[in-house]
This record gives structure tokens, C-alpha cells and sequence, in this order.
């Protein structure tokens, strides 16, 4: 048995560590329904059915038309904005409960997990689980989770009462990011509080290259929200050319609103990723063998390759009936990679103090 280094007491960390694990179980239960709430956000994008709830009723909207004459009336609703009248003004009312679904089940569940982080809370700071020192970064929590709901419901807004039969593919993305926001706070907060400290390593390369992937990943994810956001991928279904060409003209609309350079861009990250994250798996394998991020080596990799492959086969088969799923598995793939490299950091960011 080996002995503990002079001057480190380890026993108060583990004595707090099993303190807050009932809080850590909660937060990862937490973030698996964050994820799940950005896949039903997916869904709603993808079948279009995003504005199909003119209403925001925090609580009697929770139920849904109750008969056929509410039904109804929720359909003429509809008929009131653009995107029926544009789009969809061969909806009958069974296509029209389709989409109201998606969409309500996306709110619902978002108001389940109000229920699931609020009733928790209150009980582990009646029963002291949740102390002065991690207050602070609850009431951040909550907030990032109401800023996320209130995105949600003023992207729907700019769609009721205007001529877009599509919400802006810009604030698409601020409220995907926010969710991703929410999902990585979320995630931190859990590994802070079930990680020991031992098992994380001062690494500072690791940690800024790290740091490096997670940069070009979001704008990497900013512009999958643009591509979902303005259906870029039915510009050019082809691949591995955009449309017979390497560089397609990008000029008009300029690299946030054409449809090729939203697509060239989103391809061209992807491709970035794949060449950094082998080399990012090459300088893991040199680390030891003990080592939490030498045993999620090939992770990143796996991960990334996932994801691009899933996105050229999304694309080529956008205008066939499995863009659906398979656009959702893109997605989830995505969130996978985000997660995989946070924790990443995570184990290469231990701070050591200087005495």
C-alpha cells in the first residue's frame, strides 16, 4: 500500500465527495434530460413543427387541445401565420396534430425538468446536502435554465405575427448554445462534485490544446444550427464535392446567410477536427497508463469520426425520409463529442498551489 503524500489530507475531499453524491447523481440525471431536451428541440426543427403552438401559457398550457372543437380552434391558430400560409396550407388537421405534438411534448418536457431540478434542491438544502458553497453555483444553474426557456419562447414569438414561415436560423443557434451552455455548466458542476481530486492531472498543453478543440467544436456546432436553421443541406447533397465543386461560390449572403459557405464552413470544421483529434489521440497514448485521459484515448477519435461519417450520411440522403433520424443521430453524436471533451479538461485542469 502505497503511502500518502506528506502534507495532503485526503480523507476531507472523500468525506465531502460522499456528502454531495446524492447532489452529483442528481445533476447527471439532470444533464441526461438536457440532452434529451435538445433532441426533442431537433425533432421539432426538423418536422417543422416549432411554431405550431401560437400560445406561450406556462401552466394551462401544459395540457393539450382536450376536444375536437379545441382542436380546432388551436388549427385556425395556425392558419394565422405565415409558415401555414407558405408552407404548409395543404396541412389537414391530422397533419396539423403531428407537428402541435413535437412541439408540445418539447415545452412539457421542459417543464418536467423544472419539477426534476426544483424538488431535489429543495429537499437537499432541507436535509444540509447542499451547503453556502455550492449556493452561488445553483442559483447560476437556475438562471441559465430560465434565460434557456425564455430564448426558446421569444425564437417561437418572432415567428407568430410576421412573415417568417421559419424562425431565424440565428437565433436557432443562440438557443442551441444556450442549451449546450446549460449542459456543459451542468456536467462540470457533477464532476466537481464526484471527481476526486487525485484523479485529475496538472497538464497544461493537454489542457489549452483542449481548449483548442473545444473552440473550433463550437463554431463547428454554431454553424450545425445554421445548416438545421436554414436547410443548407439541400444546397448541395453531394459529397465529397459541393456540387462538383471544392470551393462553391459563397459570395452572396456572405459566410452566415448563404447556404454553400454555411455548408463549406460546417464541412471544412469537421474535417479540422478529425486531423486535430488524431493527433490529440497520439499525445494522449504517451501519458500513463494510470492516467483517467490515457484510458479515454481513442474516445475524442471514435467520437469525432462518428459524428462526421453520420453527417455525410445525413446529407446524402436529405431528401429522403431518414433525414429525420438520421439528422437526430447526427445531433446526438455532436453533444456526445462536447461532453467527451469537457471531461477531457476536466482531468487535465488540476490546479496545484504554490507554497
Amino acid at each position: 500500500m502505497k503511502p500518502k503524500p506528506a502534507g495532503v489530507n485526503t480523507f476531507a475531499p472523500m468525506m465531502d465527495l460522499k456528502k454531495y453524491r446524492p447532489v452529483a447523481i442528481w445533476l447527471f440525471v439532470g444533464a441526461a434530460m438536457i440532452v434529451i431536451q435538445i433532441l426533442l428541440g431537433g425533432i421539432t426543427r426538423l418536422t417543422g413543427s416549432g411554431l405550431s403552438i401560437t400560445e406561450w401559457k406556462p401552466i394551462l398550457g401544459a395540457l393539450p387541445p382536450m376536444n375536437e372543437q379545441d382542436w380546432h380552434t388551436a388549427f385556425e391558430k395556425y392558419k394565422q401565420i405565415a409558415q401555414y400560409k407558405y408552407i404548409h396550407n395543404y396541412f389537414t388537421l391530422s397533419d396539423f396534430k403531428f407537428i402541435y405534438f413535437w412541439e408540445w411534448l418539447h415545452r412539457n418536457w421542459g417543464r418536467f425538468m423544472g419539477i426534476v431540478f426544483v424538488i431535489p434542491f429543495m429537499y437537499f438544502l432541507y436535509k444540509r446536502r447542499i451547503d453556502r458553497s455550492l449556493l452561488w453555483p445553483m442559483i447560476v444553474l437556475f438562471l441559465l435554465g430560465g434565460l434557456q426557456g425564455a430564448i426558446g419562447w421569444i425564437m417561437v414569438a418572432s415567428g407568430v405575427g410576421t412573415d417568417l414561415v421559419y424562425v431565424s436560423h440565428i437565433r436557432l443557434a443562440v438557443h442551441f448554445m444556450a442549451a449546450l451552455v446549460l449542459l456543459v455548466y451542468v456536467i462540470w458542476f457533477a464532476l466537481k462534485l464526484s471527481v476526486p481530486d487525485f484523479k485529475k492531472e496538472h497538464l497544461p498543453a493537454i489542457r489549452n490544446f483542449t481548449l483548442l478543440l473545444l473552440l473550433i467544436l463550437t463554431i463547428q456546432l454554431v454553424y450545425g444550427a445554421f445548416m438545421a436553421g436554414t436547410h443548407a443541406g439541400k444546397s448541395a447533397i453531394t459529397w465529397p464535392s459541393i456540387n462538383g465543386k471544392w470551393i462553391p461560390n459563397m459570395q452572396e449572403g456572405g459566410i452566415f446567410h448563404n447556404l454553400l459557405a454555411i455548408q463549406f464552413i460546417h464541412r471544412g470544421l469537421a474535417y479540422l477536427l478529425v486531423v486535430l483529434v488524431v493527433i490529440y489521440t497520439q499525445w494522449l497514448s504517451r501519458l500513463p497508463k494510470v492516467s483517467v485521459l490515457y484510458k479515454m484515448r481513442y474516445v475524442p477519435l471514435l467520437a469525432t469520426s462518428l459524428q462526421v461519417l453520420l453527417g455525410v450520411i445525413t446529407l446524402t440522403n436529405y431528401l429522403t425520409p431518414a433525414k429525420l433520424w438520421l439528422g437526430l443521430a447526427h445531433q446526438l453524436v455532436g453533444i456526445l463529442v462536447l461532453t467527451t471533451f469537457i471531461t477531457a479538461y476536466f482531468y487535465s485542469a488540476k490546479r496545484i498551489s504554490i507554497k
